[in-house]
């Protein structure tokens, strides 16, 4: 399987916090990799420090053939490496169709009907604000906003952090749609059902470094490294 993004040695600082010490990491054309960690542990950082919003101390980040290390983070992006963050970036005073024409780009595969086809709850309120929508259908508007942009590989920091069963569920499936239509994924997720349903593989990173690799087979049978380096215990 061809890769789609290689980092090796990744090494990043906030101010004189050595946060990333020698991280390496791949995503394969097709699949969707799980970064999982304690709090603090590096894996946003990393997202951050491959998309160029943290220019990087040390380490090489190989995106189609092309070493974009220190790229600011529009060109990563005009590249179609897009972070969907943490914090969704909604913009509050705008409509849900205001946010998603913003973000259309020319040339883009994803158009506004696709959108309002995977997301129908975003067509049912497509004239509201941007702050009057929940926190999943934020989330969404997040993710539909970076599939206009035209990804050719997709980073989500904690997507279902904090949101209800029902729509974990609905962005879950949404996600696996996403693979599906050919655009590898990066994952950032504390969620470990959810990590279980769609990663097909797993990186682990403690202390800026990675501790642990494993395909998803791999990783749910191995209790011990759930409880040494992630704190769960197997039921």
């Amino acid at each position: 399987m061809t890769v789609a993004l290689q980092v090796e040695n990744l090494n990043a600082f906030y101010g004189k916090s050595h946060i990333l010490q020698g991280v390496s990491l791949e995503v394969r054309e097709g699949e969707i990799v799980a970064l999982l960690g304690r709090n603090g542990a590096g894996k946003s950082t990393t997202l951050r420090s491959i998309c160029g919003a943290l220019t990087p101390a040390r380490g090489a980040i190989r995106y189609k053939g092309n070493d974009i290390a220190g790229w600011p983070a529009y060109r990563a992006a005009q590249a179609g490496l897009l972070l969907v963050p943490e914090n969704r970036g909604i913009f509050n005073l705008l409509t849900v169709e205001e946010n998603l024409r913003i973000s259309e780009r020319k040339g883009s595969p994803w158009v506004l009907g696709d959108i309002y086809r995977m997301f129908p709850r975003l067509e049912e309120r497509k004239r509201n604000g941007g702050g009057q929508l929940s926190g999943g259908e934020q989330q969404m508007l997040s993710i539909a906003r970076a599939l206009l942009n035209n990804p050719r590989l997709l980073m989500l920091d904690e997507p279902v952090e904090g949101l209800a069963p029902v729509i974990v569920d609905e962005i879950v499936n949404q996600v696996i749609e996403i693979r599906n239509k050919g655009i590898p994924i990066l994952l950032v997720e504390q969620n470990l059902a959810v990590c279980g349903k769609l990663a097909d593989r797993n990186y682990i990173i403690e202390l800026g470094r990675v501790a642990y690799s494993a395909d998803a087979a791999t990783f749910a049978k191995d209790d011990g490294a759930r409880d040494r380096f992630l704190g769960v215990k197997a039921e």
